[in-house]
């Protein structure tokens, strides 16, 4: 077993490099000018996203389906993972992460918009799509597809089910002293009271689960920059200053580096917001919306609430709190976040541990459809009921065993996904950027989709 884990963390490590990081970059940075800077219209798809079309075809709203993408994004990493980077590549860190989400809009919101355009509809009158749909119908790469299929279904077991299982029993024993298995137990009814109704069922929850987790947040963190005051904005200029010269932090950070601060910070983001991996326009696929562009400047939106709020939050507040206490250690992540959030009287804790619980609890769902999603293209929908129990049984499991090697095969599969992801954007590029012409450049934003040009 030892030997299994060491191989996979060595692919982990390979996959996740330099050159994954500079071909997700890339990809963002490519996209948004091939798109026409699709950031611009931000506020557009704010509104989309809260505005119902009953009259557009899909299975549940466009706020719904960002929700539960958002479910799946906004985790444990946007909390620890943030302070990870920190304190690997110092404060500069977080101004990279934040470059990343800006970048990283236009990438999903390609990945919105092919799903939409190359969607189906089933036999079943449910409408599905995603990379693997986009791979087939618009590039005939039906055996990429079912790569992109086969490596979802995986990661699905993995970084959405569970490892999250076993960061919910884990945070539960150490702060309520709640034995693992009946945390486990008590996670897999949850679940399975709402994953057995299906897409509309997870969407549902979603819809008021992420906007009252992620608001809780926020309201925490806007709290401690309030008791940071004065140390907000020497914070800012920090951050700014060391993703240039890593040197400016001083104490405990003089052996960063600017590439160290770049690759923790990029490479926090990307795996924070998921763009580019191909998971979101699976649920992006199942919008009620009268074209592809409307449902992509949704989609878009999720990275900005995911990267340049939450986790550039997460980082202020972290960074704020080291010039605020000198005496905090921040060499180690989930110590820091610990530290900063107990400065709340009383409440810091609580909060810190029930945000992690329910980002942990919302990415469960959202990975949920994902990997049923995935298994429904390889083997029709004949086996999702036998995915759904076997993701339950896998979440038990998840929350009463050591997960280093899981953890290590679900970065691995993760990384395998954004490839073929990837090879659909980069060549189909150009089809998006037509559709952005069209719909978006043209003025032709509420106009109905041509079924017969996808």
């Amino acid at each position: 077993m030892e030997t299994i884990n060491d191989f996979f963390s060595l692919m982990s490590s390979l996959l996740w490099g330099w050159p994954m990081i500079i071909l997700l970059l890339g990809t963002h940075v490519f996209l948004t000018f091939r798109l026409g800077i699709p950031q611009r219209k931000l506020l557009t798809g704010i509104r989309l996203s809260v505005q119902k079309d009953k009259e557009a075809t899909g299975d549940v709203s466009q706020f719904g389906a960002l929700a539960t993408a958002l479910a799946a994004t906004i985790g444990t990493g946007n909390i620890v993972g943030v302070a990870t980077a920190v304190a690997l590549g110092g404060p500069g860190a977080v101004l990279w992460c934040w470059l990343t989400g800006i970048f990283g809009m236009s990438t999903k919101y390609a990945e919105g918009l092919l799903a939409v355009k190359y969607r189906v509809r089933g036999e079943d009158g449910r409408t599905y799509g995603g990379p693997m749909y986009a791979l087939e119908r618009g590039l005939g790469l039906k055996w990429l597809a079912l790569l992109f299929a086969i490596f979802t279904a995986l990661a699905s077991f993995g970084i959405g089910c569970t490892v999250q299982a076993n960061s919910i029993a884990l945070l539960a024993s150490e702060t309520f002293g709640v034995p693992a298995w009946i945390v486990g137990i008590g996670v897999c009814v949850l679940t399975g009271l709402v994953i057995m109704g299906g897409v509309k069922s997870i969407a549902r929850v979603c819809t008021v689960l992420v906007p009252f987790m992620a608001l809780l947040y926020v309201v925490g963190c806007v709290v401690i920059l309030f008791m940071n005051g004065h140390y907000v904005w020497p914070a800012v200029q920090l951050i700014v200053q060391s993703a240039f010269n890593p040197s400016a932090a001083g104490g405990g950070f003089v052996g960063a580096t600017v590439m160290m601060a770049a690759r923790y910070g990029i490479a926090r983001g990307l795996f924070s917001n998921e763009s580019g991996m191909g998971s979101a326009p699976i649920v992006a696929a199942a919008a009620q919306t009268r074209n592809p562009v409307r449902q992509a400047l949704v989609s878009s939106t999720g990275t900005f609430w995911d990267t340049v709020i939450i986790c550039a939050l997460t980082g202020l507040v972290l960074v704020s709190s080291i010039l605020a206490y000198p005496d905090i250690t921040y060499d180690d992540g989930a110590a820091l976040t610990k530290v900063a959030f107990s400065k709340i009287p009383y409440v810091g804790a609580p909060l810190l541990a029930f945000g992690i619980l329910t980002f942990a609890f919302s990415t469960i769902l959202g990975w949920s459809y994902y990997g049923e999603s995935a298994v429904n293209y390889i083997e029709g929908r004949r086996i999702n009921r036998f995915y759904r129990i076997l993701y339950i049984t896998a979440l038990f499991f998840g929350s009463i065993i050591s997960l280093d090697i899981i953890w290590n095969i679900a970065d691995c599969m993760n990384a395998l996904m954004a490839i073929p992801n990837l090879v659909a954007l980069l060549l189909l590029s150009g089809v998006a950027a037509r559709e952005t012409r069209k719909y978006l450049w043209g003025g032709k934003l509420d106009e109905d989709m041509d079924e017969s040009e996808t």
